[in-house]
């Protein structure tokens, strides 16, 4: 433990922001997975609707710096190309 009295408050600096990124952090996580498992499923309608719901969350944690924006736009242009392969007709 610090004696400082700045170490001591950094300490607690600290505990709050790991606390608010692990919460974002969790928060991403879980909608990429939802997005994910309605692919996976082929529920085109539920994907596209996770997908709506997910491109917000992931520009928030852009914004928060808790994930990088060339990861950002990773993340999002694969999946919706898989999203855009399940909802549209195979060629012929």
């Amino acid at each position: 433990m610090p004696i400082i009295k700045s170490s001591i408050k950094d300490l607690r600096r600290t505990a709050r922001r790991s606390a608010a990124n692990r919460a974002a952090k969790g928060k991403l996580r879980s909608n990429l997975t939802r997005v994910r498992s309605a692919i996976t499923e082929n529920q085109g309608q539920a994907a596209a609707q996770a997908m709506a719901a997910a491109t917000p969350v992931i520009d928030r944690a852009v914004g928060k710096r808790i994930l990088h924006k060339n990861a950002a736009a990773r993340h999002k242009s694969r999946l919706m190309r898989q999203l855009n392969r399940l909802t549209k007709p195979a060629a012929s």
